[in-house]
């Protein structure tokens, strides 16, 4: 009978010796010298039970314990039961834990004590299967279960989760049989049971007839509640418990903050954090880092920063809480600074401390800090463990760095479903869903079987190649694989064929779903504004609001951005006040989304205030409102506050730069783009590739167009965006041809093109009047690239067809549209009908348009421009009428020129500038050399039923004329001039520039809301088709 089962043993050694001395042994531990059987040694001592269990006791390894257990056993102590649970105990001490069972099955005439003890080491050791069959094999072995052993094996049920479901229930029968019900620490078991097996019903009834309850009772409803995603209960509960006088502990306070974390409601974790100061508990470590956690989850970084450093005591989840509330809610370069701070004050970071610093900087595209923690890892010989190889790969990935990504990847020993899908998630995510769509592929070669992550990644790789063929293809895996009714991979479906520009069938995916949850719904509204259906955007969000789903911070942000598309100023003031009485105004996600709205809305002095009223702002608030004054023509403010953000040490990020960019191309500023490249350049940036695309389109707007191809030749590594930029910079020139060409070098190069390339290449075609190969290209993208296309895709068609003339044509294909035509659409053929004067045709896409975008003071002109020039003024002034009835505002066109590092703006008819005098002199001067060689002025852009002479005189003060007559006197001979407006050029103004270079002789580089113009010699380089 040996328990003790290594060869050669202690246990083996000492068995024939029953003498003994067990106070030598004692000594031999303390000094460290392994005890000899010996005669001297072997003197008539025999200890009692106390001596041997303090023997047991101090036994600090497994050799130790087996000398001692051969001493019991030769001294006829095998069958005490004190004894037996004390080795049971040591045993599983040591993780040897079937030396263990052999002690309890060899223990004759065991009782409830001992199997107790058996039970509790099985639960301890996370063999809740084995804890559950002795529990099974108790009434055989004539044992009575008592009160200790209900929540023994009630534990043992919640570790296996709701597969063990119905034993906790037979074992509720047992101790309802048994009348333990009553006793409060088997009943706060039989809570936490059901809670942790998914029956939080049954919980709450135990919880109900308990006769008595002490705080745990009200912990175990409070954290059951919650971890069953009913938050709002959880915190009825502790509003109960308050009422009944019951004093909350830190675990109360800790699961009562988690909570209200998920709520996302910051009023709430307010009142609980008062609650918890006058109850004392606030200062109680691992209370205070749950708050911090509730703060940031709940969009106030602010506050949590500010509770962190009051904190009297901090431990390194403190600092973890707060790195990473940093992250959630992307102030990740705090976020990096306060993993500095911590180095500083000598806090030694965690496996979870590089966790949130790999997620902070994979945010933030900070691949040289990442690269700087990385090596972090290596120095201080941190377990490179799958959560961090995963880690680092997505950091790496969302830096762009894929190539070090995979590298990773490949190195990494030990791989799970989460490794690989970040990885194809990179490959998505950087513009190389084919090689994501591939490493799938060879994920199933070697038989790894994905997860819902990985076909949610999948399904990303084939929406960023706007492949809906190999989307339909995975969406027939995922339902043969089972993963059909997960609610992740049902919200990436949607998402996935709403990017395909199949918004009908990611409606029909979100009807099919058994269960939805407030992601489901935010994905299908997200859908239908990125496919211009924002009228249905907002109505899917009223009825969620009727279908009683509680809508979250990411809602309002979608919503927002349907009334941003739409420019709806009064439904956005609606979501607005929503916002307020659901307390989000405190989120900074939300407050960017508003500064957002009311920019595209025209309203920049609300953005503006918002944006100074901000208690906290991110890089994303930045940028947002440098994009929103780039987007109202307030170019030059946006280059203010970039400057301004500078000085106030924020860093820049990839997108506050393609922002920043943004201004300088609506400046058409080349001094400013190089300024800007320079900082790239110094900054790191230069190898980024969504800036560098960026930079290739805003030297393109700049009229650089030479800049912007050697910029594109120069990139070491090029991507879809890349090639699609370059093609879309060819056909704002109106180099259709070049566009076509560089197309065709992209196949040749191996990149498949995607929704944004066609996008590109149609709209160049459209440009330079290329309507067989715009027809050959529209048809090629399901036939050859399966490609379906998105409604942006039929505005081009449409606007290509109308252009040239095919108006016919360009309505058939409407009503082809396998979903309703957006406000794109609508407009392209009222521009289209405006050229060509179809006033029936014209009429009706006014009447389109009128529904869709009410406030859009574009369609009413459109239409106004028609009846004009057909001279049916009483239809114009019916127009006008309406504009006035609907509190419709045009934005006034205005024109600017750079002179001298200063850009100069002027409206119609302007006479507010300091040489005023000058330009009207210059204007005269042009008008008389024009009229010698037989120029006569197109009143038919004049929308005014007036004297043809007052109309000549209206036209000959428009913005670009002023702006080009300043440009001329303040420049010497021969300088080249550069002028932006911010609406098409008219006709007229077109005809006057053309004659004006060759007259002045002066090169003129014009940018337009549509396009760019370059005069030279009284020619246009669109040859008259724009």
């Amino acid at each position: 009978m040996a328990f003790f089962r290594h060869p050669h043993s202690a246990f083996d050694q000492f068995k024939s010796c029953r003498h003994i001395n067990a106070y030598y042994i004692h000594v031999c531990f303390i000094s460290g010298v392994s005890p000899q059987c010996t005669e001297e040694t072997s003197i008539s001592f025999f200890p009692n039970a106390n001596a041997y269990a303090s023997l047991l006791q101090s036994c600090d390894t497994l050799n130790k314990l087996g000398y001692v257990h051969a001493h019991m056993f030769n001294n006829g102590y095998s069958n005490n039961i004190f004894l037996a649970a004390k080795l049971v105990s040591r045993y599983a001490m040591f993780l040897s834990m079937d030396n263990a069972r052999h002690v309890f099955d060899d223990t004759k005439d065991g009782n409830v004590f001992l199997w107790n003890v058996m039970m509790g080491v099985y639960v301890k050791s996370g063999q809740y299967d084995r804890a559950l069959l002795l529990y099974k094999q108790m009434p055989k072995a004539g044992i009575q279960a008592d009160n200790f052993t209900y929540p023994l094996v009630l534990k043992a049920c919640a570790g296996l989760g709701s597969a063990a479901l119905q034993e906790g229930k037979d074992i509720h029968d047992d101790i309802i049989r048994s009348g333990f019900e009553s006793d409060v620490f088997v009943a706060n078991s039989l809570l936490a049971m059901h809670a942790k097996c998914g029956s939080i019903e049954l919980a709450r009834q135990v919880f109900d007839r308990m006769p008595q309850r002490d705080v745990v009772s009200w912990n175990s409803m409070i954290v059951g509640y919650g971890q069953s995603g009913h938050a709002n209960e959880a915190l009825r509960v502790f509003g109960q418990m308050r009422l009944e006088n019951v004093i909350p502990n830190a675990v109360t306070a800790v699961s009562v903050l988690r909570a209200s974390s998920s709520l996302g409601v910051l009023h709430r974790g307010k009142l609980i954090h008062c609650i918890l100061i006058r109850s004392g508990l606030e200062l109680n470590v691992a209370v205070s880092n749950s708050l911090i956690a509730m703060y940031s989850k709940c969009g106030s970084a602010a506050d949590a920063r500010q509770l962190f450093d009051t904190m009297p005591e901090r431990n390194v989840v403190s600092w973890n809480a707060m790195i990473g509330g940093y992250a959630q809610n992307g102030f990740n370069p705090e976020a990096l600074m306060l993993f500095n701070e911590m180095h500083s004050e000598d806090v030694t970071p965690d496996s979870v401390t590089l966790l949130c610093m790999l997620q902070a900087c994979a945010h933030l595209g900070a691949l040289r800090q990442g690269k700087s923690i990385h090596g972090y890892i290596i120095r201080n010989e941190f377990k490179l463990d799958v959560p961090i190889g995963n880690s680092l790969v997505a950091m790496y990935s969302r830096c762009g760095s894929i190539e070090d990504a995979r590298q990773l990847f490949e190195k990494m020993t030990v791989r799970d479903a989460i490794s690989w899908s970040a990885l194809i998630a990179g490959y998505a995510q950087s513009g190389y869903a084919n090689e994501g769509i591939a490493l799938y592929c060879r994920m199933q070669l070697e038989n790894i079987i994905p997860d819902s992550m990985t076909m949610a990644s999948v399904l990303q790789a084939c929406s960023e190649l706007g492949g809906l063929q190999q989307g339909k293809l995975i969406h027939n895996y995922v339902i043969k694989s089972g993963f059909g009714s997960d609610v992740f991979v049902g919200n990436t479906l949607i998402d996935m064929y709403s990017k395909c520009g199949r918004v009908d069938l990611a409606r029909f995916s979100f009807g099919k779903m058994s269960t939805r949850n407030v992601v489901s719904w935010n994905s299908l509204i997200a859908g239908y504004t990125q496919n211009g259906q924002a009228n249905e955007a907002l109505k899917l969000f009223y009825q969620m609001q009727q279908a009683d789903v509680t809508s979250d911070s990411c809602t309002m942000v979608i919503v927002l951005q349907a009334c941003a598309h739409l420019g709806v100023l009064e439904q956005g003031k609606l979501i607005h006040d929503c916002i307020i009485r659901r307390y989000f105004e405190s989120d900074v996600c939300v407050l960017n989304a508003l500064i957002d709205m009311y920019a595209k809305c025209g309203v920049i002095e609300i953005a503006r205030q918002l944006f100074h009223e901000m208690s906290s702002r991110n890089i994303i608030s930045w940028s947002t409102m440098i994009g929103g004054y780039s987007q109202n023509g307030l170019a030059s403010d946006a280059l203010a506050l970039f400057h301004k953000m500078q000085l106030g040490d924020v860093k820049p990020n990839s997108v506050t730069l393609v922002s920043v960019l943004l201004a300088c191309a609506h400046l058409a500023s080349q001094k400013q783009c190089k300024l800007i490249h320079g900082y790239i350049t110094k900054s790191g940036f230069n190898s980024n590739l969504v800036i560098v695309t960026a930079l290739i389109d805003t030297y393109a707007n700049c009229g650089c167009l030479e800049v912007a191809r050697q910029l594109f030749d120069q990139m070491s590594e090029k991507n879809v965006v890349s090639w699609s930029a370059m093609i879309a910079a060819y056909g704002m020139h109106g180099l259709g041809e070049e566009a076509i060409s560089l197309f065709h070098q992209m196949q040749m190069r191996g990149i498949l093109p995607n929704h944004i390339t066609f996008v590109s290449l149609l709209s160049a075609c459209s440009h330079a009047g290329l309507v067989l190969e715009g027809r050959q290209y529209f048809n090629s993208m399901v036939q050859y690239y399966c490609i379906v296309p998105r409604v942006v895709h039929y505005a081009c068609m449409v606007d290509l067809l109308g252009r040239a003339g095919h108006l016919h044509e360009a309505w058939d294909l409407i009503k082809t549209m396998p979903s309703e035509p957006g406000a794109s659409v609508w407009g392209a053929l009222l521009g289209a009908c405006r050229v060509h004067c179809n006033i029936e045709l014209g009429q009706y896409a006014a009447e389109q348009l009128f529904e869709l975008e009410p406030k859009n003071a574009g369609c009413y002109v459109l239409l106004a421009n028609i009846y004009a020039a057909a001279g049916r003024w009483e239809d114009v002034a019916r127009v006008r009428t309406m504009m006035k009835d609907r509190a419709v505002i045009k934005p006034p066109g205005y024109s600017c020129i750079e002179v001298n590092n200063k850009v100069h703006a002027f409206v119609m008819g302007d006479r507010s500038h300091l040489q005023s005098e000058e330009i009207y002199e210059m204007l005269e001067t042009l008008e008389r050399k024009m009229e010698a060689v037989g120029y006569v002025p197109d009143t038919n852009f004049v929308l005014h039923d007036v004297e043809e002479e007052v109309k000549e005189s209206m036209l000959s003060t428009h913005s670009e004329k002023l702006a080009l007559a300043f440009g001329l006197i303040s420049t010497s001979p021969g300088t080249p001039l550069w002028i932006t407006k911010n609406l098409r050029i008219c006709g007229n103004c077109h005809s006057v520039t053309k004659l004006i270079s060759k007259i002045a002789m002066r090169e003129i580089y014009m940018r337009d809301a549509n396009r760019f113009h370059y005069f030279k010699d009284g020619m246009c380089s669109c040859k008259d088709y724009w």
